[in-house]
């Protein structure tokens, strides 16, 4: 019983460490409907295509796809790169 305490605290310490950045920022865009972002989307030679700015929740999808809402609407982009900076 020692040992499964010893290791439980272990790993919550390793998550509360390295993880907690990162999971604190996506509960912050989920419950918040995004965080304030840019959002800039690339063609395969370096052209911006587009360019979006406000709270926006984005998710990539498995297909390689990245999808999101903006302003009423719903983007998705296949075969671009996406660049987010995101507000924390």
């Amino acid at each position: 019983m020692n040992k499964i305490y010893k290791l439980l605290m272990v790993g919550i310490i390793g998550v509360s460490l390295f993880g907690c950045a990162s999971v604190g920022t996506d509960v912050k865009s989920d419950s918040n409907g995004g965080l304030d972002r840019i959002i800039n989307v690339y063609t395969a030679d370096g052209k911006v295509l587009a360019s979006y700015e406000g709270r926006i929740d984005i998710k990539s999808l498995t297909s390689g796809a990245v999808k999101f809402d903006y302003d009423g609407k719903r983007y998705i982009y296949y075969n671009c790169y996406v660049e987010t900076i995101a507000d924390k």
